[in-house]
Parts: structure tokens; C-alpha cells; sequence
């Protein structure tokens, strides 16, 4: 790669990748107008009859904006350090998905309206306006739910048992004379009823039936309320083990006895509990 060249790679990627320069900050307030224009021009382009009088306009827009947001991904992976990882990033998966379905418009009609995707692009806001500094906050409650996925995972199919045994009870007690005409519709019964969403497109009419409705509802009630449990026990203690978990000024070593006044390695005196270092 030429002198030039890679002078003017990085020229690009402190533009792109970077907000701390004015350069940056108008090319990322300029895309996220670029992105919200996409967005309602694709939903305009869904009114009927919005569609019939601009749809020549609103399906050059769509073109255009799709050309454009290809050529900065094409951008991007050329300006980045690791393209691969880039490519495999969360960002760098919703700007590939966010123009694929144009290109998939024309051998599938109608999957130009998957563009809507785009919105996601929109999160690009939190660097824009420095709100980078909340991440740590998300990343917590991130972990938390990956610590507790096998908890969540047990109780998922705890509720996945008790939505067939309801559906399979009610297919017997209602039957399809009263529009429980098989076990899987049965089942999406239970599921509307337990998450207490109730669409009312299907209803028990017998006493009995009712009587097992109501059982499923109170047990929706009590079924909501543990992965919530879960969760805020999961993070009160990560929260707890922060508040006494200290970081040793000389090796930064951080596994220390609560009441450990000196560290375990190097000797240096260590901070109080929730004191900075």
C-alpha cells in the first residue's frame, strides 16, 4: 500500500470511527439522518395511498439510500484494522442486514419492506452524543443475564410443560365443537392465557373449562414474576461483590478477603471497601 494511500485510509477511519473530531461528529449526525430518512421513506412507501401517488420517488430514495449505505459498509471494512471482526460486530451485522433487503427485492417483491431494520442503525445516537459511558451499565445487565441463562433456561421449559398440560386439559374439557379443534391450537390458548395477553379469539365455554382457565391465568400471574426474581437477585449480588471488591494500587490484583487490609501479593495497602483506590 502506497504512502498516500494508507494516509488517506486513515484520514477515513478517524472520520468514521471516531467522534472526537469535528470531522467525525458530522459524519456520524449526517448518517443518522440519512438512516431516518430511509426508515420513513420506506414506511411512507407502505401507505397505499402515498405509494400511488410518490411510489416512482419513494423506490428512487430507496435505491439511492441503499447505495449509499452499501458503499459506506464497503467504506468501513476497508478503513478498519480488522475487517473480519468489524464484519462480525454487532454494528457491522446490522449495516449488512440493513441493505440486503433491497437487493432481495427484486428476486422476492415485498422484502424491501424488511428495510425498516434500519432503525437499528440509529444506535450509532449513543456515540454521537457520548452516551458510550451508559455501555458499562448495559454490559452489566448483559452479564447478569448470561450468569443466569441456565436458571432461565430451567424455568423456560418448567413453563413449556405446564402450557402443553393446560392445552392437552382443555382439548379434552372443550373439544373442537367449542374452537379447540387440536392440541397445538389448544396450546397457543395457553400461551395467550398464562401470558396474560388474552386475545379472546378462542374461549372455554363449559364450567369446567373456565374453572381450568382460571387456574392457568392465576398461574400466569406467579410465572411472570420469576424471571424477574431471578434476574434482580443475580444483579444485587454482582452488585454487592463490586461494592466489596478491591483493586490492589500496585499489581491491580482484585481477589482479596473482605477483610484484607494489605495485598496478598505485593504487600501495598489496600482501599476500604467502596473507597477509590
Amino acid at each position: 500500500m502506497s504512502p498516500d494511500s494508507a494516509s488517506l485510509r486513515d484520514r477515513w477511519r478517524h472520520i468514521i470511527f471516531g467522534t472526537d473530531t469535528p470531522a467525525g461528529r458530522y459524519f456520524d449526525q449526517l448518517l443518522i439522518i440519512a438512516i431516518i430518512a430511509s426508515v420513513v421513506a420506506v414506511m411512507l412507501d407502505s401507505v397505499q395511498s402515498i405509494h400511488q401517488e410518490y411510489g416512482v420517488i419513494l423506490y428512487a430514495a430507496e435505491w439511492f439510500f441503499t447505495l449509499l449505505f452499501t458503499f459506506e459498509y464497503v467504506i468501513r471494512l476497508w478503513v478498519s484494522d480488522r475487517p473480519v471482526r468489524y464484519a462480525r460486530s454487532f454494528y457491522g451485522v446490522v449495516d449488512l442486514v440493513s441493505v440486503i433487503p433491497t437487493y432481495l427485492s427484486l428476486l422476492f417483491p415485498g422484502a424491501n419492506y424488511l428495510l425498516t431494520i434500519r432503525a437499528l442503525r440509529v444506535l450509532r445516537v449513543f456515540r454521537v452524543l457520548k452516551l458510550a459511558q451508559l455501555m458499562d451499565e448495559a454490559n452489566q445487565l448483559g452479564s447478569t443475564l448470561v450468569r443466569t441463562r441456565r436458571k432461565i433456561g430451567v424455568f423456560m421449559f418448567a413453563v413449556t410443560v405446564v402450557i402443553i398440560i393446560f392445552g392437552s386439559l382443555m382439548y379434552v374439557v372443550e373439544g373442537p365443537a367449542n374452537g379447540f379443534t387440536s392440541i397445538p391450537r389448544s396450546i397457543y390458548w395457553a400461551i395467550v392465557t398464562i401470558t396474560t395477553v388474552g386475545y379472546g379469539d378462542i374461549s372455554p365455554q363449559t364450567p369446567f373449562g373456565q374453572a381450568v382457565a382460571s387456574m392457568a391465568m392465576i398461574t400466569g400471574y406467579a410465572i411472570i414474576a420469576v424471571p424477574t426474581g431471578i434476574v434482580s437477585a443475580e444483579m444485587s449480588k454482582a452488585h454487592m461483590v463490586r461494592r466489596y471488591e478491591r483493586e490492589c494500587p500496585g499489581c491491580h490484583r482484585h481477589d482479596h478477603d473482605p477483610d484484607a487490609r494489605y495485598c496478598k501479593q505485593c504487600g501495598t495497602g489496600l482501599p476500604k471497601p467502596g473507597e477509590t483506590p
